[in-house]
């Protein structure tokens, strides 16, 4: 079993990384002062560790040596009082910015999944489920520690080195110089280390959204799996993008790790050099012992941040690859979306216009070629035709799931074009040959279709196509609880309650895309006349393989390769003898 658009790395476009961080880092600004007061405590906790050397070394040159011990436990009792308030400190900003970046996270989420929900179809044609819920979960949990880290690491880091150098620097130039001389040489062993990183986490998020999308569309086709006792074959291709997903990890891994080895040898060397610059150069006579500490100390203070730092911008090369995926399909416009100046659409009566309309889904091939037709209000209309014909792409045209590239599609004289997409479809009921229902009750999923319908409505749309009887024989009735796309369900079932959750909804303007083409032929009859109570009084387009189904309809056009080569009602066809009669005719001599 070959599943290669799983293997197949997601393309990913080169931004900015610099443009990525500032947007990631823009989400802070909505809790402005919440980080003022994180900030306000870094900074009594930055003011703290400096002072605490210098506490050190008057405890030692001033208070020790002289056997001053009431001024050595007062000095003392202060730096404990100081050091205990850092600690009740410390955990209130991570109360604090916890809270913010989970928020954060939650508005990120909530922005990625509405805009999802407003991108066309050739966005999810063109990749896998899974890939989308990657970057939904798993891409947005992984901005967490950058967010944090920024406001925790990143600024209160940044001063402490900086303040660590000026007192260094002070206090003993020379010290100081010799203490800091490993800097250059590890400014060179990061960048060198981030150019090679970044590529590295880049692919490792692409295995992750491969692996994602193959273990989702494995559960949800489960059944076939075992029906074809193909389990063999999954775990196959499983265990190989597992070992690709643990490969690009241990991969970049690998290189990530260099970034401590690179801070730990500067700050070895540092050390050494400290050590070897006050004691065999400048000499002991030259320099206190108090001093020395204090250097000691600062030296630690100084490396501590610059490793903090280091890992933080290990942080930033591991998880901007997630931003970065994150901000493309933010970035992505949906290709249908509404034009500036767009009006509401008026209540439908139901006319539809085709005028010239040529459509490809490639920009190649075309799918429909320069189709014209007019349907009068009320018309019920029936698409016959092979398998790829253009059929579904008709009634795709009318919803505006798809914009043609010539030519005119109109509703009641208005362009679908020029009017709001919500107003559109809002007064159309669209049944396709999948129809999914949702974790929930048989009274959620039927009033999916009219989020505001009574139960007398609710009702009497199951009534209506036939679905009230077997869903009263339930244990629970409209309530008995569904799991994900009707389990426990027939399939004969599943298409009722979609009959009935359009129904409710009421449409104008009614598409049948094959929604028949699952029901046996004994729930056939049973549905027909709910379905001729659903058609009567609105527009209807009706898809059906199954040509016994539309006998009644006012029109049957039969397409073929992008074309409407026949029309007419069922009896004018059968008279002349073309292609829908061959149709029926192999159809009625198959049965």
């Amino acid at each position: 079993m070959s599943f290669n658009s799983y293997k197949d790395d997601e393309v990913s476009v080169e931004r900015s990384k610099a443009q990525t961080l500032k947007r990631l880092f823009s989400y802070l600004l909505a809790y402005k002062w919440q980080i003022v007061l994180v900030l306000l405590i870094m900074g009594y906790g930055v003011a703290v560790s400096l002072v605490n050397p210098l506490i050190m070394e008057s405890a030692t040159d001033d208070y020790i040596r002289q056997g001053d011990l009431h001024g050595l436990y007062r000095l003392l009792l202060f730096a404990l009082c100081i050091n205990l308030f850092l600690v009740v400190t410390v955990k209130l900003r991570m109360y604090i910015m916890a809270k913010v970046c989970n928020n954060i996270l939650l508005t990120i989420r909530q922005e990625l999944y509405t805009h999802i929900q407003k991108l066309d179809f050739a966005f999810f044609d063109s990749r896998p489920t899974g890939k989308i819920l990657s970057r939904i979960i798993g891409d947005i949990n992984s901005l967490k520690d950058v967010l944090s880290n920024f406001v925790t690491t990143l600024i209160p880091d940044a001063l402490t080195v900086v303040a660590v150098v000026a007192i260094m620097v002070g206090k003993n130039p020379r010290l100081a110089l010799a203490s800091l001389m490993t800097i250059p040489f590890m400014a060179a062993g990061i960048l060198f280390i981030q150019i090679k990183a970044h590529p590295r986490w880049q692919l490792f998020r692409k295995k992750s959204a491969n692996l994602n999308a193959f273990i989702h569309e494995d559960m949800a086709g489960i059944r076939i799996i075992q029906s074809f006792h193909a389990q063999e074959e999954t775990e196959e291709t499983f265990d190989e993008l597992l070992k690709e997903h643990r490969e690009s990890f241990d991969h970049a891994v690998r290189m990530s790790d260099a970034f401590g080895s690179v801070i730990d040898i500067s700050w070895g060397i540092g050390c050494i050099l400290l050590y070897f610059t006050g004691i065999i150069v400048l000499g002991v006579e030259d320099v206190s012992l108090g001093t020395f500490i204090a250097f000691g100390t600062y030296l630690n203070m100084f490396w501590q941040p610059i490793h903090n730092l280091s890992n933080f911008y290990n942080q930033i090369v591991t998880n901007i690859a997630g931003a970065e995926r994150i901000f493309e399909i933010l970035d992505t416009p949906p290709a249908i979306a509404d034009a500036e100046g767009v009006t509401e659409m008026p209540p439908i009566r139901g006319e539809v216009t085709f005028d010239n309309v040529t459509f490809s889904y490639d920009d190649k091939v075309k799918v429909l070629d320069d189709v014209s037709f007019r349907i009068k209000e009320g018309e019920t209309i029936a698409l016959v035709g092979p398998t790829g014909a253009g059929k579904s792409t008709i009634v795709n045209l009318i919803s505006r799931f798809y914009d043609v590239q010539e030519g005119v599609v109109a509703v009641d004289g208005h362009d679908v074009k020029k009017v709001s997409i919500e107003s559109l479809r809002r007064q159309m009921g669209i049944m396709t040959q999948d129809n999914f229902l949702f974790s929930g009750t048989i009274r959620e999923n039927i009033r999916y279709g009219k989020l505001d319908a009574t139960e007398a409505e609710i009702v009497a749309a199951a009534k209506a196509v036939n679905a009230h009887d077997f869903i009263m024989k339930l244990e629970k009735g409209y309530d008995t609880e569904l799991t994900e796309r009707g389990g426990g369900l027939s399939i004969g079932q599943r298409q009722l309650l979609a009959f009935a959750r359009t129904m409710v909804s009421d449409p104008k303007i009614l598409i049948l895309d094959e929604a028949t083409s699952s029901i046996d032929t004994k729930t056939e009859l049973l549905v027909q006349e709910g379905i001729e109570h659903l058609l009567a009084g609105r527009t209807s387009f009706v898809i059906a393989h199954r040509l016994s189904t539309i006998q009644k309809a006012d029109r049957i056009f039969v397409v073929d390769d992008g074309r409407i080569i026949e029309e007419g009602n069922a009896a004018e066809l059968m008279e002349k003898k073309g292609v829908y009669y061959r149709l029926y005719m192999a159809q009625f001599n198959a049965s």
